[in-house]
Order: structure tokens, then C-alpha cells, then sequence
């Protein structure tokens, strides 16, 4: 299950983190190409009549917002009455966005629309899903896990995205305490955290709108920054390999709680290993953001 999300800004990307594409869709196939049943989120009734007819009858959509807390607890209703007195497999909090731009011009509406797409979002779902997933003892059968998607931002924020980073990072501090609080259910929790996967959102990246910014000191920075998350998507991760990661976190007998999943581990290894301080200069040399002499 991937929940979906809606509405944009014109500083956002990242709109390709729900069912209809990308990760979300490959994990779903994935999973049905594997005996899984699929209850899939999706915003719009076009893109669920279109992967009802494409996945065929053991995909079920489900029409929410994911910031919609009404709409989410509705659509867990809907499985609960499918699944017919039995426990849901796992859940999969995929949806997400991200919100470019410097943190002294971005405005609170901007941070606070990140926070409630990347964080508030998957606290919605597991809270709405968690009974399904075995908290609630009524149900029969084995109990499902969380697999959080993260991202490689989770442990390393970059500048010019701080929303999307921050969010991150927020993601790991939930499922950790998260899946400390669940072992009281036997529900366990585990975090997916990709780096640059071959998306339609790259694609879109040098279309990102930073207009808004001409005038600020950061505006050859952010221009930098959109060419480098274009770049991104030419040595990208498949979905299909972060769908066969998630196969792997809900099916495993003992899986890890973290799976890092990049295509250049090399370049996570030298950021890991060199100090903070170096690995500032070389970022900011980078996209321009040292002080003028």
C-alpha cells in the first residue's frame, strides 16, 4: 500500500512518490507478480480506473490524500471490511514531495506544506493502518510491518532542500521510536532510504520554478542545484530496485532496520567518512555558496 498525496507549489518536486508512478507502481507490481493482494493509494479516479485494468483483480485502489486524515481512516475501513476478519501484510508509507529553496526565503507555508506531505502524512496512515497490522487483537493471522520510505536526506542534508531534508530526518526519528513502540504489538518497522531513482520527477527537475528567487544571493546556487538534480536522474536507481527492496523489508525473516540503497555507495562512503567541515567546503565550492573574498 503506497499512500498518495495532492496539490503541488511551484517550488516542489518530487511528485512521483504515489502509486500511479514510479516507486509506488513498481512496488506494487512487484508485489502482485508475487501472490500479494495490493490495496494502492491513489488522488485521482482516472489513475485508479487505469491501474484496476493494468493490475488486474488483486489490485483494489484506494481514492485519498494522505494529509486528509478523514479520507485515510475511510480507506481503512474499506480494507478492513475486505480483509474480512484477517491482518494486513504491510504497509507501505511511499508518498512524498520536495520543497526547493533556501531557509531564509522559503515561507512557513512552503516548510509547513513539506512537514505535512513527508512526516505528518505517514503518521496519518500508520496510525489509521496500525490496527490492521495486528494492534488490534481481534484479527487473524500474521502481523504486517511498516516499511518507512526514506531517503539517503535522512541522514545527510543538503543545502537548498533543508524542507525535504528536515523531513527526512524526521522520518528516521519517527520509525525509530516507532518501531521500539510497536514491539509491544509484534508489528515491526523498516525504513527504505534510497538515493536518486530514475523517475519522471527528474525529468521535471530543470523545470522547477525558482523565479521567485531572481533577486536573492542564492539564485546561481539554486540554479546549480536544479542542473545537478537533472544530472541525478542520468545515473538514477530502476523503481524495480527499490520495489525488490521493499519485497525484501516486508517478507524477510529477520530484515535489517535500515536498507540504503544508492548508485554510487562509494560517494556515501568518502560523505560518511570525511569531517563535517570538509564536507561542507565541497558543497558549497560546488554549487557557489562559499563567502566572497
Amino acid at each position: 500500500m503506497s499512500p498518495g498525496t495532492s496539490g503541488e507549489t511551484s517550488h516542489e518536486i518530487g511528485r512521483d512518490h504515489r502509486l500511479s508512478t514510479g516507486i509506488g507502481w513498481a512496488a506494487a507490481r512487484f508485489l502482485l507478480d508475487r501472490g500479494f493482494r495490493v490495496f494502492g493509494s491513489v488522488r485521482k479516479q482516472a489513475d485508479a480506473d487505469r491501474l484496476t485494468a493494468e493490475f488486474g483483480a488483486n489490485f483494489t485502489p484506494l481514492i485519498f490524500d494522505v494529509t486528509d486524515e478523514a479520507a485515510v481512516l475511510a480507506a481503512a475501513r474499506q480494507v478492513r471490511d475486505a480483509l474480512n476478519g484477517e491482518t494486513l501484510a504491510g504497509l507501505v508509507n511511499n508518498a512524498g514531495i520536495a520543497v526547493v529553496g533556501p531557509v531564509l526565503e522559503l515561507s512557513a507555508d512552503e516548510f509547513r506544506r513539506q512537514m505535512d506531505v513527508n512526516v505528518i502524512g505517514p503518521v496519518i496512515a500508520t496510525q489509521a493502518f496500525a490496527p490492521l497490522l495486528g494492534s488490534d487483537p481481534s484479527l487473524r493471522g500474521a502481523k504486517g510491518r511498516v516499511v518507512m520510505i526514506s531517503s539517503v536526506s535522512g541522514r545527510n542534508g543538503n543545502p537548498l532542500i533543508s524542507a525535504y531534508s528536515a523531513s527526512k530526518h524526521a522520518i528516521e526519528g519517527f520509525s525509530e521510536s516507532l518501531r521500539r513502540e510497536l514491539m509491544l504489538f509484534g508489528i515491526d518497522v523498516i525504513i527504505v532510504a534510497p538515493g536518486a531513482v530514475k523517475t519522471l520527477i527528474w525529468d521535471k527537475a530543470e523545470e522547477v520554478d525558482i523565479s521567485a528567487y531572481q533577486n536573492s544571493p542564492y539564485f546561481p546556487a539554486l540554479q546549480r542545484m536544479r542542473k545537478f538534480l537533472a544530472l541525478l536522474g542520468t545515473n538514477a536507481l530502476p523503481p524495480e530496485k527499490i520495489a525488490e527492496t521493499i519485497f525484501k523489508a516486508l517478507t524477510a525473516p529477520n530484515p535489517k532496520v535500515r536498507y540504503q540503497i544508492t548508485p554510487d555507495p562509494m560517494q556515501l562512503i568518502m560523505a560518511s567518512i570525511l569531517p563535517k567541515r570538509t564536507l561542507d567546503r565541497i558543497i558549497a565550492k560546488r554549487l557557489g555558496l562559499m563567502p566572497s573574498a
